[in-house]
Order: structure tokens, then C-alpha cells, then sequence
């Protein structure tokens, strides 16, 4: 990592020439999804390799932009302006639970802010912080589409609806 340098948006991110090493297995699932495109279009994986990298590293880190960036001929500012653009990549390490909390304005009028205050008060955690077990990871986003349904909240790939702070505290006493 020597000469790595922290980036001007944020401090989390960290630029290094490193490049992740996959197995043989996980290339050919690459390979797999880059087969569903025409060759003059395989930057239209991205987002389904960019997945495949946070399930097998735990998270979008430099060297996983790296490789990727290698495996589809791309700058690595074109993968990293994908990954930076949706919140179901992450850009850091997660808890083993990742709650989502949507933020937007149906939510927000249904009860949101209660919801967060709740999980996070419970968790001893604030938005964007993950608990000293590494069990949880609390983040607030944008709009998860589930508007009629608010306030809401993702688990991993599981949403939860119409939440109240005793169906929150069922949800999260099931997690164990």
C-alpha cells in the first residue's frame, strides 16, 4: 500500500496499483455474465461483476476495481464512477446485516427518522457506523421503491415494510 493516497470525496476510498486475485471459479462466473453481451458491449456487466466482487471480497475495494477495470479494458475512473453511484455497493466493509434505511420523503413523513433513532439507539450505533461485533452495519439511503409501504428498510436482500419500532425490534431480535 505505500503511496496510496486517501481520495478528495471521501476517506474511506484508498488508490493503490494492487489488483485482487480471483479463482478459477469466480473468473469463469465472469466470464458467464460478459458472455450475455456483445464484445463491443461488455462494459454492460459491469454492474453484475461489480456485485460478484463485493460477494467474494465483502466489499468494492481498490483492488477488486483494479482487476475488474483489466478484465473489461476500462479506465478504473470508469468502474469507480459505477460502483460510487449505487448504494447497494459498498464502498467499505459491512456488518454480517447491513440495514438500509430509506431516507427519501415517503419514508421520511411515515416515520423514518423514529425508525433510526430506534435502530440506532438499540445498536449503540449512528448511520453509517457498524457495531463493535461487526454483526450490524446501519446506512441511510435513497428511494428502495417501496413508497406505499414506508417507512422501510433493506436486510441484506430482504425488505422490510410498514415498519413500527416493535416490528423493527422483531427483525432485528431474529437476526440473532
Amino acid at each position: 500500500m505505500a503511496g496510496a493516497t486517501a481520495t478528495s470525496y471521501t476517506d474511506q476510498i484508498v488508490y493503490t496499483d494492487e489488483i485482487a486475485d480471483f479463482s478459477p471459479e469466480i473468473i469463469a462466473e465472469m466470464e458467464s455474465h460478459l458472455a450475455k453481451y456483445p464484445p463491443e458491449r461488455k462494459r454492460s456487466a459491469l454492474i453484475p461483476l461489480l456485485m460478484l466482487v463485493q460477494r467474494e471480497r465483502g466489499w468494492i475495494d481498490n483492488p477488486g476495481v483494479n482487476f475488474l477495470a483489466h478484465f473489461l479494458d476500462l479506465e478504473v475512473t470508469d468502474v469507480w464512477e459505477t460502483a460510487t453511484f449505487y448504494s447497494m455497493l459498498n464502498m467499505r466493509p459491512v456488518g454480517r446485516h447491513h440495514i438500509q434505511i430509506c431516507k427519501t420523503l415517503s419514508c421520511r413523513i411515515m416515520g423514518e427518522p423514529e425508525i433510526t433513532e430506534h435502530i440506532c439507539s438499540k445498536l449503540g450505533v449512528h448511520p453509517g457506523e457498524t457495531t463493535e461485533d461487526g454483526k450490524f452495519t446501519v446506512s441511510l439511503v435513497e428511494c428502495l421503491g417501496s413508497c406505499g409501504t414506508a417507512p422501510m428498510m433493506q436486510i441484506g436482500f430482504d425488505y422490510h415494510e410498514d415498519l413500527t419500532t416493535e416490528k423493527v425490534d422483531q427483525i432485528l431480535s431474529s437476526l440473532g
